[in-house]
């Protein structure tokens, strides 16, 4: 029996969330309706949020030809993803790949280790729908800006010296004994004083966490009140890595997002980051984070669980969300990742001319890494080595050519392909001279390619 070239056009749903960029603005909703649908039409006064890709129940992907879920195909013949995958993983892809597009916060949020994600859906599976954990990377398409992992004890204490909506809610008494602790050993990274500085922060933490409605609605009236008067000035004119002006600016365009929400008083102990196209983030399971603009390629481990805590109409468990934190602290450019060349990947002398690449984004997780290729100008061409695992495509600009042996179509941008394992795949550029085609690819190898086993 001649088995088909495991080479499928997908089409992906989009998820329309309050969050999501409106119309045709979002880029999640552009690349959902490059393909086919008798269920979406692009509403420009609807706000779309999320394309998936990937076999998660939720929201799973088909096989354009023939309508079959993506997770029905790898179930039916599990050599589309390898022996060894689906020995460890199971039946269905490991990871989730996402487009999301941004257009005001999402929820102050962090995701469950695997052990407290088993806990939270055998208690709560209508609010925690799987068992799984779900570490996640962000890779910005658009300029992007987040909030990301606690920032630097001395900047927080800055922070609680210099604005007094912030010390009224956490009180004073816990503010002046985490500002006591951390003073002068912020960068001591013995045992001890991590030990005793990770206790500061979760006290201080929990404290703003527990703060009534009625004490938020008047802080936030003095704090907003605060960043419109002090503009450049507000917080004792910030600090280094977030100025007064920065944090003033973003007190009052998330309050006309989130009136009197405890999330504007978190934004002074989160890193505030952003990123240029190609940059990007991973945050581990239990890492805080709140994404607050901009549209980006998010890759995770194949869960939808979130435990959330402001900014959000949807269900809290602030509780959960407190004792699930590990309340590490560092400087932002610890979270942003350093890509790398991918090396198994062959570039025409064509590309190689015109500045084509190939980078991989390699998070510290077996489940996924993720590779965005760039070929610049018609004939410009990539050649990747066959993988032990599954693949994920997604072009997010230009047109060419995708083969997978003697299967070739067109991919343009938002047209999504899922490639079986152990297949050579081919991309070719087909536009002009000053165009890019650009794709990103997920992919799962056991055995890890990607670091050269």
């Amino acid at each position: 029996m001649v088995l088909p070239v495991p080479l499928y056009r997908l089409q992906c749903g989009v998820n329309s969330y309050d969050w999501g960029k409106v119309g045709s603005e979002s880029a999640a909703a552009r690349f959902a309706a490059a393909t086919p649908s008798d269920t979406l039409s692009i509403q420009s006064d609807k706000p779309y949020a999320e394309l998936w890709m990937g076999t998660h129940p939720s929201n799973p992907s088909k096989d354009l030809q023939t309508g079959r879920t993506l997770l029905d195909l790898v179930q039916t013949n599990q050599m589309l993803l390898a022996p060894s995958v689906n020995a460890k993983y199971g039946p269905k892809l490991p990871f989730l790949f996402k487009v999301l597009s941004i257009n005001k916060a999402l929820s102050i949020q962090a995701h469950p280790n695997k052990k407290l994600a088993e806990q939270l859906h055998a208690r709560d599976p209508g609010n925690y729908p799987d068992d799984n954990h779900k570490p996640e990377m962000a890779i910005a398409i658009t300029d992007f800006e987040g909030l990301c992992g606690f920032r630097p004890l001395g900047e927080i204490a800055h922070f609680f010296s210099s604005v007094a909506p912030l010390r009224q809610l956490v009180g004073e008494d816990t503010a002046k004994a985490f500002i006591a602790t951390v003073r002068g050993q912020e960068s001591d990274d013995s045992s001890e004083s991590t030990t005793q500085n990770k206790r500061a922060l979760q006290s201080a933490f929990a404290a703003l966490m527990k703060s009534s409605p009625e004490d938020i609605a008047s802080a936030t009236k003095s704090l907003v009140a605060e960043a419109e008067s002090k503009g450049v000035e507000f917080a004792d004119g910030g600090i280094e890595a977030t100025s007064g002006k920065v944090m003033s600016e973003l007190v009052i365009r998330l309050n006309k997002q989130f009136p009197d929400d405890i999330g504007l008083f978190v934004l002074f102990f989160l890193n505030y980051v952003q990123l240029s196209p190609g940059e990007a983030l991973f945050l581990k399971a239990d890492d805080i984070h709140a994404y607050l603009s901009g549209d980006i390629i998010e890759c995770m481990a194949a869960s939808d669980n979130v435990v959330r805590a402001g900014f959000t109409p949807k269900f809290k468990d602030v509780q959960t969300l407190v004792d699930l934190l590990t309340y590490n602290y560092a400087p932002i450019e610890e979270q942003k990742m350093t890509p790398q060349e991918y090396p198994y990947v062959v570039l025409n002398r064509t590309a190689y001319s015109s500045g084509s690449e190939a980078i991989l984004y390699d998070p510290p997780i077996d489940e996924f890494s993720v590779i965005r290729s760039v070929l610049r100008g018609s004939g410009s061409k990539a050649t990747f080595d066959p993988l032990d695992g599954p693949s994920v495509i997604i072009c997010t600009g230009g047109k060419g050519k995708i083969t997978v042996g003697s299967k070739t179509e067109e991919i343009k941008e938002g047209y999504v392909f899922f490639v079986g394992a152990t297949a050579e795949l081919v991309l070719e550029s087909e536009g002009a001279a000053d165009e890019e085609f650009t794709t990103f690819k997920a992919f799962c190898e056991v055995q890890d390619h990607s670091n050269g086993a």
